[in-house]
């Protein structure tokens, strides 16, 4: 609860003050020191201000300022007092003393809220899994982490909220995660922020951390794949690295969890103490040593070099400092932050030092924030008559000047601190790179790839799926011969075993399926599929980056539409979201696979190939013509990541297999049952008894009805009433498709003996025309939504099912009649 929160009479505990390094020093100097009792003296006519009565004095606050501190009421701590829930009723009558609700209030205190930011590929997502126990996806390519993703784990006696933030390489508004980020680190107010830092790559990492030091935020670094740095034979001073940049460095490997512990320990020293010195004003040997044990354990023979005793007593070892821009740059950064600093309610939430830096970098977000303060034209003003200062003195913009004052920073604290051993650690990646991605052989290998990947998916995947065939048909026989004739019988044979059995068989071809997409994104390669695509993607008026979603599609559209949310264009980013249901995901596997072992056993993964061929030529088509004639804007350029190639570890990729393997596996446990049972019971009523066989009663029934009512728009394309019925169950969840036709296809006396491909009546050209139209047609309810929720609008949602869905008609019609010439 917030102390605004609190009414007129009440009192509360105070937990923390959140807010800006100045405003909370100032709320603090004030009396409102966590463990204090505060009570709301009176409130003002318009309730603003608010009268508070903390250490025996009366204190007027803003509304807003008091939005800042965190608090346990009365309420809270007579709730947690008899531990029942907070929506429960708890008795008025229970007092308590202040002394009471201050143990309470030091214990809810003990909730520490850190935030990850860090680049794309650094490991954020790996510390986080490691931190909280959790399983969300690690790969190695930018992009990953779309979202934020929040834990929470307890250590050392604290409870900590962790949350994953996107990968940005810097915190201005060029692309959506950059803005998400720096949203989140202004109005969420983190306690401490975790600065994951890749330790082989410093550099360009450091450039985030130098925005976050800007911004005065409690932070500690965690620098991480510190293995692969001393791998590469080059040393880093990293005590000493953390005295000249004043922020707390840890080495990790969050890989294999080394260091990770000692880190939550710096964080909470951190948390408590605000830094790490002593009374003497010297750093605390506890810290100290915590971070030379790890190292001797890690590098047993680490050497700390002839400045070990200087490493002892640091003074203002961890500090808050200021990076220095040279005194042209300082002295307009001091110009903009004195006017903006006018404004009293800008500066308990925000630095006034990092708003004036992105103004003289030309932020557009924060100028439009800042144009509305009472003074925000005169704020603007001075910004333009420093920037025409700055090109006038140093001869160059003030963006460009920032940036470079940044690298000079980093890189002289680098040459204090940092040996390269010239070690051509790169040498692997340029080799590999300079086959895969060769302006020849990078796309033969990259469909190569993709047909090693169908084959064996077919055909490794053929024996297992035999097997799990087995134990369905073995089940659906014994509830067959021992069950009395009826309805229920009916429904678990022909419904639920009929259904979900059809299904379920699939499962190791999805594993399979799986299996190849997390190789292809935890080595590197994926990063370098989009860059050897780029070009053909700029001729498609779309960016290389679609090109990621576009493959994660491959695997389930949902992620893939969330995804594009990392392209910063916004023409290509919703280009992207509209074709990316033309690419063929994991359900839609099973149909293909029923088809094409029973038609086409000889050729099967040049037909599988052929199919998501198909799905990719009319994705560039389409966004072709997207880009052409519906979505305008212009383009951006090409930047992305090609992050070093690593060997994936078994343990993640396995993790990752099966926790889509199980995902599936709950599907069927949930919609894929549970429609399978809808449309077992509309194919058997009405008058179940009153027709003489199975296929009689199911074209009378309500489904057959149903059938009957589409077939004329489908009988063009070759398809009978059942495959129609197959066609508009898919429209929930394209596994239904199987599952429907397992259902239908049941009417014949040696249904048990023939697979559910070899039941279904019709020739290899309209199986082909069926799978062409099942890979174009309406996406699943769950990909509208994501689209929805990414564009921002159900117009585009509603755009994709009904383009799709004529698109399906269209080209499934041209292969039957085209087909039907030539065969």
């Amino acid at each position: 609860m917030r102390l605004s929160e609190l009414k007129t009479g009440e009192k509360g505990v105070i937990v923390k003050v959140l807010g800006h390094g100045g405003f909370r020093k100032r709320i603090v100097e004030m009396g409102f020191i966590k463990g204090k009792t505060v009570e709301v003296v009176l409130n003002a006519p318009l309730r603003d201000p608010i009268k508070y009565r903390v250490l025996g004095y009366e204190i007027s606050l803003r509304r807003q300022e008091a939005e800042m501190i965190e608090v346990v009421s009365e309420q809270e701590a007579r709730e947690q007092s008899v531990g029942l829930d907070y929506h429960k009723g708890v008795s008025e009558d229970i007092h308590l003393s202040d002394e009471e609700m201050k143990r309470i209030a030091l214990g809810k205190r003990r909730t520490i809220n850190v935030a990850l930011v860090g680049n794309p590929n650094c490991g954020k997502t790996s510390l986080f899994n490691i931190a909280s126990g959790s399983h969300e996806h690690v790969g190695n390519y930018s992009g990953v982490t779309v979202d934020a993703k929040e834990g929470y784990f307890d250590f050392q006696g604290y409870h900590f909220r962790i949350v994953d933030l996107p990968g940005t390489y810097s915190l201005s508004a060029y692309s959506p995660e950059e803005i998400y980020v720096r949203r989140h680190i202004i109005d969420e107010t983190p306690d401490i922020i975790i600065n994951v830092v890749d330790a082989s790559n410093l550099e360009r990492n450091l450039y985030l951390t130098t925005q976050l030091i800007d911004m005065n935020v409690r932070m500690v670094i965690a620098l991480n794949m510190f293995d692969e740095l001393e791998a590469s034979g080059n040393t880093l001073d990293y005590l000493k690295l953390s005295e000249l940049i004043g922020v707390p460095m840890v080495p990790t490997v969050c890989r294999t969890s080394k260091g990770v512990d000692t880190l939550f320990h710096v964080i909470i020293g951190m948390y408590e103490g605000g830094d790490f010195l002593g009374k003497d004003g010297k750093i605390r040997p506890d810290i100290l040593n915590d971070l030379r044990n790890w190292h001797k354990e890690y590098v047993p023979d680490h050497d700390y070099g002839s400045h070990k005793e200087e490493h002892e007593h640091p003074n203002g070892f961890f500090r808050h400092i200021h990076i220095n821009h040279g005194p042209e740059l300082e002295r307009s950064i001091d110009e903009v932050k004195r006017i903006i600093s006018v404004n009293e309610n800008i500066r308990h939430k925000y630095s006034t030092r990092f708003l004036a830096i992105k103004l003289l970098e030309n932020d557009k977000e924060l100028e439009k924030m800042v144009a509305d303060l009472p003074n925000g034209q005169d704020i603007l003003n001075v910004r333009d008559k420093e920037e025409q200062r700055l090109r006038n003195s140093i001869g160059e913009d003030s963006e460009q000047a920032i940036t470079d004052a940044k690298y000079g920073f980093i890189s002289g604290a680098l040459k204090e601190t940092y040996v390269d051993n010239h070690m051509d650690r790169e040498r692997t990646t340029r080799v590999i790179d300079s086959i895969v991605t060769h302006r020849i052989w990078g796309y033969p290998i990259f469909f190569l790839f993709l047909y090693i990947m169908f084959q064996a998916t077919f055909v490794l995947g053929e024996y297992p799926m035999q097997g799990i065939e087995w134990l369905v048909d073995a089940l659906g026989g014994l509830i067959r011969n021992n069950m009395a004739e009826g309805p229920l019988k009916d429904m678990l044979v022909d419904g639920i075993i009929g259904g979900v059995g059809g299904v379920i068989v699939f499962l190791p071809n999805i594993l399979i399926l799986y299996f190849f997409i997390s190789l292809m994104e935890d080595s590197g390669y994926m990063a370098r599929a989009a860059f050897i695509m780029d070009k053909i993607m700029h001729k498609m008026g779309l960016h290389g980056k679609s090109f990621i979603p576009l493959i994660m599609g491959f695997g389930c559209n949902v992620p893939a539409i969330m995804a594009s949310r990392t392209i910063e264009n916004r023409k290509s980013r919703l280009i992207t979201m509209l074709i990316t249901p033309l690419m063929s995901c994991s359900a839609r596997l099973p149909i293909y696979l029923v088809l094409v072992g029973a038609f086409f056993p000889h050729n099967a993964s040049l037909v599988m190939l052929a199919i998501y061929a198909i799905g990719i030529l009319l994705a560039v088509l389409m966004a072709r013509l997207f880009s052409r004639f519906l979505v305008k804007g212009d383009d951006t350029p090409f930047v992305m990541e090609l992050p070093p190639y690593r060997l994936p570890t078994s343990k993640s990729i396995f993790r990752h297999t099966w926790e889509k393997g199980a995902q599936y596996l709950r599907k069927m446990g949930g919609i894929i049952m549970v429609a399978s049972i809808v449309i077992w019971a509309l194919g058997y009523y009405p008058s179940h008894d009153s027709y003489s066989t199975v296929a009689e009663q199911q074209e009378n029934s309500y489904i057959g009805m149903i059938g009957k009512a589409i077939e004329p728009v489908i009988e063009p394309l070759g398809f009978d009433w059942k495959l129609g019925v197959g066609i508009l169950s898919g429209v929930g969840a394209k596994e239904l498709v199987v599952s429907t036709l397992g259902i239908l296809y049941t009417d014949d006396a040696e249904a048990d003996a023939a697979s559910l491909g070899e039941r279904i009546p019709i020739t290899p050209l309209v199986a082909f025309c069926y799978m062409v139209f099942v890979l174009i047609y309406f996406p699943c309810i769950a990909t509208l939504a994501a689209i929805k929720g990414e564009s921002g609008s159900w117009k585009w949602g509603l755009f994709t099912a009904a383009y799709t869905t004529v698109l399906a008609w269209i080209v499934a019609f041209v292969v039957h009649q085209v087909g039907g010439v030539l065969l």
